[in-house]
């Protein structure tokens, strides 16, 4: 994966041969931390928006779609999320969404690069919503799969895990390892719920089946679902695990009644929405040479 700025255009590679351009307006900030490069844009149809070593990770646009997608099937489908794990997310945006259940006491949001997050409370205000300042977040700077090693067992409710891809920079494929979800089971308690992001099905299923095959051999109900996210130009995968909740037992009804019960204020996640997502078949691309 790469990433040029060409004069006001953006090139991403999307699979290994296919190519997404994408103009934008003007460039807030580009440096290196670290850990990755980061650069800050607006996009001509976009919005302000975030890209790490290549990848588009979130834009003003339609960032909902992805973090709506990744936050509230977990927390929706376990009945009393209380505590709760996030690991990567440094925009904020996945913080802001797990807040919403006013189930939560408490937060603990881990993710490696302190300077990147840093620069997410200065130019990404409109994703985070002031989710760093809530009395129930805990942010920790510090490697994801080190901090989880050192955690009591069965702390928390649910462990959400939003990540680089597992085929992208470095950072994050040990995240997606046996090993990984091994400590993730250990440290959630018997009825908790675990969900990743899980890169793209369709343009590296190798990739993707490596990974859930991973969820699979530790976690006794494992489900997958899919969301189409404009401005990666593809669709983005996602897996959901526990030891003891089914998502797709779920009616539309019951997740209503929660998320009304919950106070929860969304812009496309909602009880029918959540039910299509586990009814449509995960793709699968036959000529893919990852």
């Amino acid at each position: 994966m790469s990433l040029d700025i060409l004069g006001l255009s953006v090139v991403e590679t999307a699979g290994r041969n296919t190519f997404i351009i994408t103009k934008i307006r003007r460039v807030l900030i580009s440096l290196r931390t670290k850990y990755q490069r980061v650069d800050i844009v607006e996009f001509e149809e976009f919005g302000r928006g975030l890209i790490l070593d290549g990848l588009i990770q979130s834009t003003e646009a339609d960032e909902f779609i992805y973090h709506e997608s990744l936050v509230h099937p977990a927390l929706t489908t376990h009945p009393n999320p209380k505590e709760v794990l996030i690991i990567g997310g440094g925009e904020g945006a996945t913080l802001r969404e797990v807040l919403k259940h006013n189930t939560v006491k408490s937060a603990v949001m881990v993710d490696i690069d302190g300077e990147l997050v840093e620069l997410a409370k200065k130019y990404l205000d409109f994703m985070h919503k002031g989710s760093f300042y809530d009395p129930r977040t805990k942010l920790i700077i510090s490697d994801g799969a080190e901090f989880i090693k050192k955690e009591g067992s069965s702390k928390y409710d649910v462990v959400v895990l939003d990540l680089t891809d597992p085929y992208g920079p470095e950072i994050a494929r040990k995240l997606y390892s046996r090993e990984f979800y091994e400590e993730v089971r250990r440290v959630l308690r018997d009825d908790g719920i675990m969900v990743t992001q899980a890169g793209s099905s369709f343009f590296y299923p190798r990739v993707y089946d490596y990974v859930l095959n991973n969820v699979k051999s530790v976690f006794s109900i494992v489900r997958e679902y899919w969301v189409w996210v404009p401005a990666f130009a593809y669709a983005c995968n996602f897996i959901i695990a526990s030891n003891k909740y089914d998502p797709t037992l779920l009616t539309p009804e019951e997740v209503d009644s929660r998320l009304r019960s919950r106070s929860v204020k969304t812009l496309l996640y909602n009880g029918k929405y959540h039910k299509a997502l586990f009814m449509t078949p995960i793709l699968r691309n036959k000529f893919s040479k990852d």
